[in-house]
């Protein structure tokens, strides 16, 4: 049953970083979500999208903390250090 919980959690943190990217492109962005990716690609700019996208991970994490879900907002940390991890791949490479 924790190992649900906290899957759970990883799932809903990887779709909301997703969601986020996401968002922030259709808001701040000029161009369409695939120009975007393909110029954040070509610029290396790919970690700093999926960075922002992140942000939207502390309302998951604080939202399962206050109705007591403390194993999903595990799930939730963990995919946000996943993220992070991924960032700092795209940085260093």
């Amino acid at each position: 049953m924790h190992k649900k919980e906290l899957i759970i959690g990883f799932v809903v943190g990887i779709i909301a970083n997703t969601i986020g990217t996401l968002l922030y492109i259709l808001l701040f962005s000029e161009y369409g979500i695939t120009e975007t990716f393909a110029m954040a690609a070509q610029q290396d700019q790919i970690g700093s999208l999926l960075a922002l996208g992140a942000i939207l991970n502390l309302v998951a994490f604080f939202g399962f903390l206050r109705i007591k879900r403390d194993l999903r907002a595990k799930g939730v940390l963990i995919a946000t250090l996943l993220t992070a991890l991924v960032v700092l791949f795209y940085k260093v490479m």
